[in-house]
């Protein structure tokens, strides 16, 4: 690691959090550093994404559990700036998800696919400027958005008429069914 990493992992690991807190009970009572405690962890879940049985489930939850709390985390602050962090995360998230979806069954038979996702997913949510969501974000994603907009909002707007055209059709349907039933039901009695 150079010099510069190690003290931003350091600090990293220090901060007050329950994962720090966890280390910091393992360091006092086994008298190992917690940066060794925690490279230890990282280097056994690595084994595991490559080797594991339920490699997906544990790289699913490192990619939605952590985000998922710290934007709940970020929704309760005064501070706007993390909001935008965590909703440009789960743009990117969404995207990868959807692309995951139709390649994974491909995709899952290569060696060491689910630590580069895992990978993937932890440079996503990097606390720094410059994470791999923002990255993502700024040069891809929204100069496509930007110069499809119009396509994607006519799209969204047919889609959403459509649903509701179904929701309301679902709806005249079950109280003419209910109608029907209440009627049979008076004709019996």
């Amino acid at each position: 690691m150079t010099a510069s990493m190690r003290q931003r992992f350091d600090k990293f690991l220090h901060e007050k959090n329950f994962l720090t807190s966890l280390l910091e009970k393992i360091e006092s009572r086994t008298g190992v550093n917690r940066s060794y405690v925690a490279l230890a962890i990282v280097g056994v879940l690595a084994i595991y994404l490559v080797i594991g049985y339920g490699a997906s489930l544990l790289c699913n939850l490192i990619g939605f559990a952590y985000p998922a709390y710290i934007s709940i985390k970020a929704i309760e602050s005064p501070n706007k700036d993390d909001d935008t962090q965590w909703l440009t995360y789960w743009v990117v998230y969404g995207i990868f998800s959807i692309a995951e979806f139709f390649s994974d069954i491909f995709l899952s038979w290569f060696p060491f696919y689910y630590m580069m996702k895992c990978g993937f997913l932890l440079w996503c949510m990097a606390p720094s400027p410059s994470n791999g969501a923002e990255f993502l974000y700024h040069r891809i994603i929204r100069p496509f958005f930007l110069k499809h907009e119009a396509q994607l909002d006519s799209v969204v707007k047919d889609l959403k008429d459509k649903a509701a055209e179904t929701a309301d059709t679902i709806t005249k349907e079950a109280k003419k069914a209910t109608i029907n039933l209440l009627g049979e039901e008076k004709k019996s009695t």
